[in-house]
Formats: C-alpha cells, sequence, structure tokens
C-alpha cells in the first residue's frame, strides 16, 4: 500500500487510524487527536471523522459479516479496512448519499493502491447497494448471532452469559455500540452546578444535571475541553460511574487518605472537593509521567490538598507504614471491558486469559490497603469492568483471606435507587454510563491472626 495520504479528507484520515489500529495495535482515541492535526481536519468535520472510525470499529465484525459473500478471492487486508469503513457509512449512516461513500472509497483506494484496487471496491460497495447486507437469522447458535449482530468476540459473549444470564448480555453488548454520553464534574469547591450551567451557555454549550449525580453534568454539544470553564478549573471530564468511588469512600474534611491506583487524577481530585480541600490526600501512582497528569488536574482545579507519590502500590506498606490512613481507594487496574462504549478496540484487543492475572493483582493491592489502613477506616475496591471474577471473585477472595474486614453498604447517591448492602455492578445499560463495580469494606479491631 502506498502511504499517499489526502491532506483534509475525513475518510482518508479515519482510515488511517483503523489501519493503524489494526496494524500497530494503536490507540484509537490517542490516534484521533493526533489525526485531526496531521491532516488538517477542519473543525465542522471533526465529529464525522470521530463517528465513522469509532462505528467502524465497534460494528468491525457486523461488518465482516456483511462483506463476506461479496468478497471473491484473496483481499489485501487494507483494502478490507477501507471497505468496511465505507459500509459502516452506507449501513448505518443515513445523512451520506451512498454515490458520495462509493466515490471516496474509490479515490482512497486508487492514491493509495492502482486502479484494480479501485475497481474491486468499486465492484463490491455497487452490489452491496444493489443487494443488501445479509440477515443474522442464518446463524443458529445463540452466542455466536448476538457475537455478529453486537461485534463482540464469541468468548466475551459466552463468558457474559454465564454470569449474567443470555439477554442481559445481548443489552450489555448492544448499549457498548451507542455513543457514549459527555459528562463532567462540576468542581463544587469553586462553583455551584447552577452556575457552571449558565457558564457554559455562555460559551454556547447546553448542559443538564443528571439524574445520579448531583455534581455531574451531561453536555449534549460542543467539547467541554476546549472551554474556559475547563480551563479555569470549573469542570472535570469524568463518566458518571467513576464519581461513585468518592461517595463510597465517605470522606470527610482534615482526614488522611490515599488514593492508590489514581492517575489520570478523576477521582482523586473528586475526593479532594470531598474533603472540602481539607486533610492529606496521597495520590500514588506507578508512572512519573501519569502523576504528572494528576498534578496537571490538580492545579488547573486549585486543590492543594492532593500530595502526589509516584510508587508502586503492591509496595505502599513500605512506603507509608501500617494502619496510617482513614479512607483508601483501590482503583485497581482491570480489563476495562465497562469502557468498551468509550475504546471499542479493547473488544478485539484483550484475551480470556487476561483475567486470573489480573485478580492477582488486585488482591496484593488490597492487600496492602487493609495493612495501611486504620482501624475503623473504610476501604474501597473498584474497577471499570463487568466481569464477575474481577469484581465479585477478587472481593469475596478478599474478605475470605481478611477476616479482619467487613463488607459494608457503599454509601451510593439515593437517586440511584440501591438499596441492598454489599457489592455494587453497574451495568452500561443500567443509567447509559461506563460499566462500574464498588465494593466497600471497612476494617474491625479483628486482626487476621484472631
Amino acid at each position: 500500500m502506498k502511504n499517499k495520504k489526502l491532506q483534509g479528507n475525513v475518510r482518508d484520515a479515519a482510515f488511517s487510524i483503523l489501519w493503524a489500529v489494526e496494524n500497530k495495535q494503536a490507540y484509537s482515541n490517542l490516534l484521533l487527536h493526533q489525526t485531526i492535526e496531521s491532516y488538517g481536519i477542519a473543525a465542522k468535520n471533526r465529529g464525522l471523522l470521530t463517528e465513522i472510525t469509532y462505528g467502524t470499529l465497534q460494528h468491525q465484525m457486523t461488518l465482516d459479516y456483511y462483506l463476506e459473500p461479496y468478497l471473491k478471492g484473496k483481499i489485501e487486508p487494507w483494502v478490507k479496512t477501507l471497505l468496511r469503513l465505507s459500509l459502516y457509512q452506507i449501513v448505518y449512516l443515513d445523512r451520506i448519499p451512498a454515490h458520495a461513500v462509493v466515490h471516496e472509497a474509490v479515490e482512497i483506494a486508487k492514491r493509495r493502491g492502482h486502479g484494480g484496487v479501485a475497481s474491486v471496491v468499486n465492484g463490491v460497495l455497487r452490489s452491496v447497494q444493489r443487494n443488501g447486507v445479509r440477515s443474522f437469522n442464518t446463524i443458529s447458535d445463540p452466542y455466536e448471532k448476538i457475537s455478529i449482530e453486537t461485534s463482540h468476540p464469541v468468548w466475551m459473549i459466552k463468558r457474559w452469559a454465564e454470569q449474567f444470564g443470555l439477554e442481559k448480555t445481548r443489552e450489555m453488548a448492544l448499549e457498548n455500540n451507542k455513543t457514549p454520553s459527555q459528562t463532567v464534574r462540576v468542581n463544587t469547591a469553586r462553583a455551584t452546578v447552577e452556575e457552571v450551567i449558565e457558564m457554559l451557555q455562555s460559551e454556547e454549550l447546553e448542559a443538564i444535571s443528571s439524574k445520579l449525580i448531583p455534581e455531574c453534568l451531561i453536555v449534549t454539544n460542543g467539547q467541554p475541553a476546549r472551554t474556559a470553564t475547563f480551563e479555569k478549573g470549573f469542570i472535570t471530564i469524568q463518566d458518571e460511574s467513576s464519581m461513585l468511588p468518592a461517595y463510597a469512600l465517605q470522606v470527610k474534611p482534615d482526614m488522611t487518605v490515599l488514593d492508590m491506583c489514581a492517575a489520570p487524577g478523576g477521582k482523586t481530585t473528586h475526593i479532594a472537593e470531598k474533603m472540602n480541600n481539607s486533610g492529606t490526600l496521597y495520590a500514588l501512582d506507578l508512572h512519573q509521567h501519569k502523576v504528572k497528569l494528576i498534578d496537571e488536574t490538580a492545579k488547573r482545579l486549585g486543590h492543594t490538598v492532593i500530595e502526589t507519590v509516584v510508587g508502586d502500590g503492591k509496595q505502599s506498606v513500605e512506603r507509608f507504614g501500617e494502619e496510617k490512613f482513614d479512607r483508601i481507594l483501590v482503583d485497581a487496574p482491570c480489563s476495562g471491558l465497562g469502557v468498551i462504549k468509550r475504546k471499542p478496540d479493547i473488544k478485539y484487543t484483550k484475551k480470556e486469559e487476561d483475567f486470573a492475572r489480573l485478580q492477582e493483582i488486585q488482591i496484593e493491592l488490597l492487600d496492602q490497603a487493609a495493612r495501611l489502613l486504620k482501624p475503623d477506616g473504610i476501604l474501597v475496591y473498584s474497577t471499570c469492568t463487568v466481569d464477575a471474577v474481577e469484581n465479585r471473585g477478587t472481593a469475596e477472595r478478599f474478605l475470605k483471606e481478611h477476616p479482619e474486614m467487613e463488607k459494608i453498604q457503599a454509601a451510593l447517591p439515593a437517586a440511584m435507587g440501591i438499596k441492598h448492602t454489599g457489592f455494587v455492578q453497574v451495568f452500561p445499560q443500567d443509567y447509559g454510563s461506563d460499566g462500574f463495580f464498588i465494593a466497600a469494606f471497612k476494617k474491625t479491631e479483628k486482626t487476621a491472626t484472631a
């Protein structure tokens, strides 16, 4: 394939992102910004670039199923990527005329390949236009049918079906292909929710209050991260679900608190706001460059209570000593299956064997946290995944290995309507937010040797 890019061209830009994701295991969310800059994509076309890039990734397996009957003989991998991208627009986007999509695809094929490739692309897309795409009803296996319909690997569908049932699995997989809401958290240390709604309106952004979390706003247009309201530290970009751990921690001013896996700092800064910027809040993370992000966010928001530390959470007792903290958050490394809506590439890069390894890391972090916690202190374990092994499995194993810890009710916002005690699994389809898990524990006087 010739690397002749079409400067300023949305579809060629989308193609280059998709090709890098497939070939270099690059992350689409990181590439998107770089590609907008390198291609010089006009502001009015950025939404379309995002939509067709993410849409093609989200529906990749479905698109391959639709294409299969039309592909004769061997086809170069890059041509398949171009066909997927074009078919996504024809099948899923009403506002773009099919002839315009075909024309663009042929131009890209000519520029990056040769006349022969261009005629194959033209022939396939025109055949699809004429004959349409095949139904999923010919697939008899229920797991495979959901897998192809929702573009999730079969192993993932089977795993979820075993854990949560087939109906819930299909609902979740369909939800994962929707466009995520843009949510921001109001910095309540600086302004009220009403004041921030007005600030955003003055910058021509519409924001409505979340039904679940008082300080959360859903922004329905524009880019909140490019506003003066953001720059001046009145808001932070954060998903609704990831605002829950700061509630579950039940922090108060003047406490000593540890956020053990803190980067990039969304939860840390939320905890600082709940502490009314008074007390000591350590934000620990393994990587210097990630800790720098926490410092930058804290500075932008005006939080002085946060002390960042570069270090391994698995060695934090060595660093801090035993029974030093009133509250600890372990927002552990996880498979990330709750954020597929935002990062569709996760579906295709995760492997089933990752889960056992992740649980070992999670348990090591929780073991350290149990020793760091003062008697009567609260420990919150959270993940952005929907896997029962990492979530309930890890939490139950931790309880079994630590008789001094007891499960308590996670103190979540009343509007969520969660009445029962114990572990809380939020599914993407529950509130339209990320999939998330929260477990809260209290340290009693009983010791592990008792």
